[in-house]
């Protein structure tokens, strides 16, 4: 029966709306390999160019902060906001979290965007993915370029170690400036990469000590009041928001490790562009400056944010959505 309603629901969601000047705002949840998972559409017009947000994590869903900072990209694109497998309202405490792999991340991306041009009749999609949604996006774009207008790397992630490594040496050369012998006694503890998801996750609270994931921190006690009063998201919401990245992680940490897109992603067949942090150390800014100067592609473009660390979107959000409509006209197609 529940077989039989998914499919009842992915059949009806096929049909194109009337699409003239519609405003849209439409909620589904899409049936993947032994899933479903949430995707929410909205935008003035369901004419406009169409726009996909990869979130970071993996499992760290960013859809009610991307829609309280940034929701003025829907005055001109049909933004489509995706909570990947193992994340946020597609979190399943009690799914096989052997299918949390990068693999099937991508064939969940597939699906997602065959269901999103054929919904809305666009030919090809934009790609915005922050952090490891930007390893996503250019995973995605490298086998499938003609679904892709453009890929925008936000806080790209290049590799898995090299991340861990830049933190470390991070932490450490603040750490030894202050003279904080707590830190660097915390720091061996911790170890070397590569680290477990566990050890990661206290290595990147250093991080955020010291200012490398954010330079300009928005306040998340006024963000959680508004997203409340929007209807974004319930405070009771968020204690399963943290489980299913710490779950997400847990899982696929021996990939992410392993993950070096310099190796793995050499060309793409699409325009690109990186938007990166100046003070961003949770992903080292200037390992993805260089991976840009290698990364061959049909177009390039690299927009340094000269106040924001790893959170681009919500450090500067008025000026990412400029840099943001600007890439997507002038390089996007």
């Amino acid at each position: 029966m529940a077989a039989l309603l998914l499919g009842t629901v992915y059949a009806a969601a096929q049909t194109a709306p009337a699409c003239a000047d519609n405003a849209i705002s439409d909620e589904q949840r899409i049936p993947v390999d032994g899933a479903s998972v949430y995707l929410l559409v909205r935008g003035d017009r369901c004419d406009a160019p169409l726009m996909l947000w990869l979130h970071g994590g993996p499992g760290g869903a960013q859809t009610p902060l991307f829609r309280l900072y940034d929701r003025g990209l829907e005055n001109e694109f049909l933004v489509a906001y995706w909570d990947q497998r193992g994340a946020g309202q597609s979190y399943d405490p009690n799914a096989d979290t052997t299918k949390l792999t990068v693999e099937r991340h991508i064939a969940d991306l597939k699906i997602v965007v065959g269901h999103l041009r054929a919904q809305y009749a666009k030919r090809k999609v934009a790609l915005v993915g922050h952090s490891w949604g930007s390893a996503l996006g250019l995973l995605y774009a490298q086998r499938h370029p003609g679904d892709v207008s453009l890929v925008v790397g936000v806080n790209q992630f290049v590799s898995g170690l090299g991340a861990q490594q830049g933190q470390l040496e991070f932490v450490r050369s603040r750490a030894e400036a202050l003279r904080d012998d707590k830190t660097l006694q915390r720091l061996n503890e911790i170890g070397r990469p590569p680290l477990s998801s566990t050890n990661e996750l206290q290595l990147q609270a250093l991080v955020d000590r010291y200012g490398g994931l954010f330079h300009r921190r928005p306040s998340f006690a006024m963000a959680m009041i508004e997203g409340s009063l929007r209807g974004y998201a319930a405070p009771w919401d968020i204690p399963a928001y943290i489980r299913a990245n710490e779950v997400s992680l847990a899982a696929m940490e021996k990939e992410i490790n392993a993950l070096d897109l310099a190796k793995t992603v050499r060309s793409v067949k699409v325009p690109i562009a990186f938007m990166l942090g100046r003070h961003d150390r949770q992903l080292e800014a200037n390992q993805a400056a260089d991976y840009f100067e290698a990364l061959v592609a049909t177009q390039k473009r690299l927009i340094w944010f000269e106040g924001s660390a790893h959170n681009i979107p919500f450090e500067e959000p008025d000026r990412f959505m400029a840099e943001l409509k600007a890439a997507v006209k002038e390089i996007g197609g």
